[in-house]
């Protein structure tokens, strides 16, 4: 009987034991939880959005300040420990402006208001007067006067049609419409060409829905005539005072002579100005006959390159000062790895209302932020640190995030595993992607379904009791019965995801600068009302996403991307991925100088000691994986783990060049950047690109030899990539 009883007691002890001993639930568990229907709540967002675009919110103001501390308390609500990080740097704003038209005879002159204005039933209006008045962030003041000469999209292809028709721009004022490059680019076109000013204007055909019939906001999601897109004309990255340093109180500082002498800020007046006045100014340009492709929308007037016989009286001033930006930090701290940092960061600073750009991605941080303090609440800790940065300044030239990456580039280049990037979340329907090639498959996984947790999850669910629904999948909020990949891949069954070689948004700093992966992800697109005060949530509301769908969908993939790289044993790095898109792009560039004597042989040679040293990568975490269980501690497995994850962190750092590209030395990735003459534009290659360029323009033997050392450097590069993954000293 006692034996029995003692039988007895030490089964319920063990038991009990179990119980109390049990391992907590995998990770995997919270990151099904993270994308369930649980824990996303649209309702949510929709409140983050409406509180963040109340006011317009430039960079500098009072407005930006409060919206600085809401997301601050969001963070610190949501348990993240959180900080404002602030520097003091150079902004402008406009003092003085004004735009007169003078037509020839009998027409009289036409002084334009630069005014947008508001409408009927505007919920804004009581704030539209903190709207600042339309300018260009960085435009060089002074007053000018000239013959209007219409250059189409401001391209150097454009300004090669008007050479061919006659045209010559030197001594007058361009009229180009934005659409096709940089703002900034357009500029320094015009001033290059030999312009001594620049106006900007939004098309109907491009902005305004072709015209004809077309309604406009509030009606319809298009541009009304008096609507302006603003913006900067800053053609660096960062402070133009603190070039490569961060801009931290009595910093030292540039001149305003030695920032000009740069060559990065413009140096001819210039002005946005809206569609309306844009074709007022077209009727009064004579000469000949626009291309067919220059003209404008269906009931446009006939547009004629000029020059004159209108004449345009340019004014403007502008107000520089040092003011001080925030960015707002929250930190998870890992708790394995904690010095291994995962960032997510999006701005916060606006044009005007920004519910698309950049507060829909804001507000989507929030959630992600508001989803990972449901996540700690319910035992979640991640294994390395996640970042959340709210970038200050992006608008005028990635300003926040640059200084901020400048300060801490020596902890950043040995300790950041990657920076996902989130500017306009959403501005339409479908998905669009952009990533260091490494990160790829990561995309694709983290945008198809997630079956494969389904069992493990259930079953977890009934052990520890939890009453939720989960829905295995990120869904599509276009179509809730498939998910976001589904849509997302093009006729070749294979998404297309683009390459983070542009200066567009905060990701530049930390890929083409330090060397760090990087993706960046939205809905939609480009959108009608861009950097115009009618941004704003009635727009959103109505024709951006008007049930929040897309803006949950956003923080499901961005944030379930980081959890899996914060979280996940072995870092999801393919540089396979990486090989084979090199390669493409070779191929590409072989095709491109096919009748020179430049030899690629060197690049296609690196490129397959890359393939092989990703390829042995991959073997040696199989290995490690398949020695896996109780004999691995003493195999010192973990230190193995370790190892192999630094060299797929610190790979990508390979590809940079402490030299950066000729004449845009900032620029250190020799792989991807943008493009010498748009912004905007992405190039693979950038040194060897611009090397062609020049190249083809003087046709010496010295410039082609130059084409040729880039070819080499970028060899290099990717050799040194190979040697970081195979870990190895030569």
């Amino acid at each position: 009987m006692l034996k029995t009883a003692t039988t007895i007691f030490l089964g319920l002890a063990t038991s009990f034991t179990f119980l109390l001993i049990s391992p907590p639930p995998p990770k995997s568990f919270y990151h099904s939880l993270y994308i369930s229907t649980s824990l996303s709540d649209n309702t949510s967002i929709s409140h983050h959005l409406h509180t963040l675009t109340r006011r317009p919110h430039a960079a500098g103001s009072e407005a930006n300040a409060e919206a600085a501390a809401y997301v601050l308390s969001i963070f610190t609500s949501s348990n993240i420990k959180s900080h404002i990080a602030s520097y003091e740097v150079s902004l402008t704003y406009p003092s003085s402006r004004s735009l007169t038209l003078i037509p020839p005879p009998p027409e009289t002159p036409t002084t334009f208001n630069l005014r947008q204005e508001i409408y009927d039933g505007d919920p804004y209006a009581d704030v539209a007067d903190e709207v600042q008045p339309t300018f260009h962030a960085y435009a060089k003041s002074g007053t000018v006067s000239g013959l209007v000469v219409y250059v189409n999209y401001g391209r150097i292809v454009d300004y090669s049609t008007l050479k061919e028709m006659g045209v010559n721009v030197s001594g007058t004022i361009v009229l180009a419409r934005y659409g096709e490059i940089y703002r900034g680019n357009i500029v320094k076109n015009a001033y290059e060409e030999g312009a001594i000013g620049a106006l900007l204007y939004t098309d109907r055909k491009d902005y305004g829905g072709g015209g004809g019939d077309t309604r406009w906001f509030p009606d319809e999601k298009w541009m009304p005539p008096s609507g302006v897109q603003v913006g900067t004309v800053y053609n660096g990255i960062g402070d133009p005072t603190t070039p490569g340093w961060a801009s931290t109180g009595n910093c030292e500082r540039l001149s305003e002579e030695e920032v000009e002498k740069g060559g990065d800020v413009p140096l001819i007046p210039s002005l946005p100005i809206s569609g309306a006045d844009g074709e007022t100014i077209l009727r009064s340009v004579g000469g000949d006959v626009a291309h067919e492709d220059w003209q404008g929308s269906i009931d446009a007037p006939t547009y004629r390159v000029g020059p004159g016989p209108g004449i345009i009286n340019l004014s403007y001033t502008g107000n520089q000062i040092i003011g001080t930006i925030q960015n707002v930090i929250g930190i998870i701290e890992g708790a394995e790895e904690p010095d291994r940092f995962v960032i997510l960061g999006n701005h916060r600073d606006a044009w005007t209302f920004g519910a698309v750009d950049p507060n829909s991605g804001t507000a989507a941080l929030l959630e992600v932020a508001e989803r990972l303090g449901k996540l700690q609440k319910k035992g979640w800790k991640p294994r390395r640190t996640i970042v959340l940065c709210n970038w200050d300044a992006e608008e005028y030239g990635l300003v926040g995030s640059t200084e901020w990456v400048e300060e801490n580039r020596e902890m950043l280049a040995s300790r950041a595993v990657a920076y996902l990037n989130v500017d306009c979340g959403v501005a339409g329907p479908v998905f669009h992607a952009s990533a260091t090639p490494q990160l790829d498959e990561l995309l694709k996984r983290a945008t198809q379904q997630v079956k494969r947790n389904l069992l493990s999850v259930a079953a977890i669910i009934s052990l520890i009791s939890i009453e939720l629904v989960i829905d295995l999948k990120v869904q599509d909020p276009e179509n809730s019965s498939q998910t976001i990949y589904d849509s997302w891949v093009d006729s070749s069954n294979s998404p297309p995801i683009g390459r983070l070689g542009d200066g567009g948004s905060d990701f530049a700093a930390f890929v083409q600068h330090v060397g760090i992966p990087a993706a960046a992800m939205f809905f939609g697109g480009g959108y009608p009302v861009y950097h115009s005060m009618y941004d704003d949530f009635v727009w959103m509301e109505k024709f951006g996403d008007p049930m929040f769908h897309r803006h949950v969908a956003v923080g499901s993939v961005w944030g379930l991307v980081a959890l899996w790289l914060a979280d996940e044993e072995f870092l999801p790095f393919n540089y396979l991925s990486y090989a084979k898109e090199l390669q493409k792009s070779t191929k590409d560039l072989k095709d491109e100088i096919s009748e020179t004597d430049i030899s690629l042989n060197p690049l296609f040679k690196s490129i397959e000691e890359l393939h092989k040293a990703a390829t042995t990568m991959n073997n040696q975490r199989k290995e490690i994986i398949e020695r896996k269980g109780w004999t691995s501690m003493w195999n010192k497995d973990h230190l193995k783990v370790r190892e192999l994850n630094d060299r797929l962190m610190m790979a990508e750092r390979a590809f940079t060049d402490k030299d950066g590209l000729f004449g845009r030395s900032w620029y250190k990735h020799l792989i991807y950047g943008p493009s010498k003459h748009d912004d905007y534009g992405s190039k693979t290659f950038p040194g060897i690109d611009d090397a062609i360029e020049k190249a083809k323009n003087l046709n010496t033997a010295d410039s082609w030899r130059a084409v040729q050392h880039e070819v080499w450097r970028v060899s290099r590069a990717v050799k040194h990539a190979s040697l970081v993954l195979n870990g190895k000293l030569t």
